[in-house]
């Protein structure tokens, strides 16, 4: 049985909707959509996850 995964919107997306990115996490990956256009989704390991995430600081 697979459990659906739960997405967060980017503290930075608008509040006005129509232009979020969303992320959910599991053990094995991170998932990646834009809320406007929900699939396909990117997915990526969590280490290169936080790597992206270190880039960016």
């Amino acid at each position: 049985m697979s459990t659906a995964l739960q997405w967060f919107k980017s503290t930075y997306s608008s509040s006005e909707g129509g232009q979020c990115v969303e992320v959910a996490t599991c053990p094995e990956a991170i998932h990646i959509r834009d809320s406007k256009n929900p699939d396909p989704t990117l997915q990526v390991t969590p280490t290169t996850w936080t790597a992206f995430t270190t880039a960016l600081k």
